[in-house]
């Protein structure tokens, strides 16, 4: 069947929940995808910072096929080996003592909002997040999501969230009230523009839940796992969250969350407070134990570092040549995006869908920057050609 054929039949089925392109991918090898027509594509937003290893990674589908001949799923009520080797290395090499497992961002966030109540004095329950944020589509997360155009809809939205202005550490302080629990941020918003939090900015975040006795809650979904150039974002800060959510990455395409805590924290946590049927299904954690074993191998992460500033520099050239479109790229290793000028901002979705129909796969994010989030093995070759067909596309728009 084709492209046309299959989209047809989906759009009979589905629910119209995306904004989708017309493509129907069947084939995913490394950095490049397939669609039923055959048309292939350079994939520079890795499923949104999912597939980091690329797609169909050798080890990873050799992993996911052993232990689906192996052991499939059991209940929570269980070990499993595959849950426990990841666990390991996910404390091993973070700040946390403890780790619960889920199947999304969205739950991961969910569990950390819940722990973070669960842990603090009885009358504690808000939640202070940033504007500009995007915690997940549950009606907490949205409620915790400081961007208006996701709670739209479906108000009444969960009591107990607030929103500050972003980078503006007086005015957070001044929203602190004797209900408050936790301040939730992530060090860069990706669904905000590709925005990162100064590090002066976060510090004096994680000094003010000292000063106050609050939790501080970094939602690293997007940008954790190695994605930053270092295995979670927070490193780079010089400060460590009490509670820290993954997932996308963290099994390189198989549904997969973590909410990880300090045993403090985590102690809260008793038996049958929360849970989750699917949450470290054998199959993802095998995936996503050699997912974190490659990201920690000799020289992946300092790879990371070094291709983020060399695409950064890249869209820093595109924007030098485009004033009229693009003013700089920012963001953190291979997230990365590049601001566009109030006339790219007008055109930024046609930018996107003309990159796709020229084989680039990339969006257009917070109505303010290209958002680009290659897989982590991208080449310098793969990023000279998708800045090649991104400056040729603005020749075309530029006129």
């Amino acid at each position: 069947m084709s492209n046309q054929e299959w989209i047809d039949k989906g759009n009979r089925l589905f629910m119209q929940t995306y904004g989708r392109y017309p493509a129907v991918m069947v084939e995913g090898k490394g950095c490049r995808l397939t669609d039923a027509d055959g048309g292939e594509y350079l994939d520079f937003l890795s499923g949104i910072a999912v597939c980091s290893l690329g797609h169909c990674h050798p080890a990873i589908s050799e992993a996911i096929c052993r232990q689906a001949k192996t052991l499939v799923h059991v209940s929570n009520l269980y070990y499993t080996v595959p849950q426990t080797e990841l666990a390991e290395l996910l404390v091993a090499n973070s700040c946390a003592d403890r780790v619960f497992f889920c199947n999304s961002g969205a739950e991961a966030n969910e569990a950390a909002i819940k722990l973070a109540r669960k842990a603090s004095p009885a009358g504690k329950y808000e939640v202070i997040s940033l504007e500009g944020s995007f915690h997940g589509r549950t009606l907490a997360t949205v409620a915790a999501t400081g961007q208006k155009k996701f709670h739209e809809g479906f108000e009444p939205l969960p009591e107990g969230f607030r929103h500050a202005p972003f980078g503006d550490l007086a005015a957070l302080e001044a929203m602190i009230t004797p209900v408050t629990c936790a301040i939730l941020c992530e060090p860069l918003q990706g669904e905000g523009g590709v925005r990162p939090l100064a590090k002066e900015y976060l510090q004096g975040i994680r000094a003010l839940c000292d000063r106050h006795g609050l939790l501080l809650l970094f939602d690293e979904v997007q940008v954790g796992m190695a994605r930053t150039g270092s295995l979670f974002a927070y490193e780079q800060f010089g400060i460590a969250p009490d509670i820290l959510t993954l997932a996308k990455a963290l099994g390189n395409g198989l549904p997969i969350g973590a909410m990880l805590a300090t045993e403090k924290v985590a102690s809260a946590f008793t038996p049958g407070t929360h849970a989750s049927t699917f949450g470290g299904n054998p199959v993802a954690c095998a995936a996503a134990v050699v997912a974190v074993r490659t990201m920690l191998g000799a020289g992946f992460l300092a790879g990371v570092a070094a291709k983020g500033k060399y695409l950064a520099a890249k869209l820093d050239g595109l924007a030098r040549q485009y004033p009229q479109l693009a003013t700089k790229a920012r963001g953190m290793g291979l997230i990365q995006g590049l601001l566009l000028t109030e006339q790219g901002k007008e055109l930024g979705p046609r930018i996107v869908q003309r990159l796709f129909q020229r084989g680039l796969l990339a969006n257009f994010a917070g109505n303010t920057a290209l958002r680009f989030l290659p897989p982590l093995i991208v080449t310098e070759a793969e990023i000279d050609e998708a800045m090649a067909t991104l400056a040729a596309v603005f020749a075309e728009i530029a006129g």
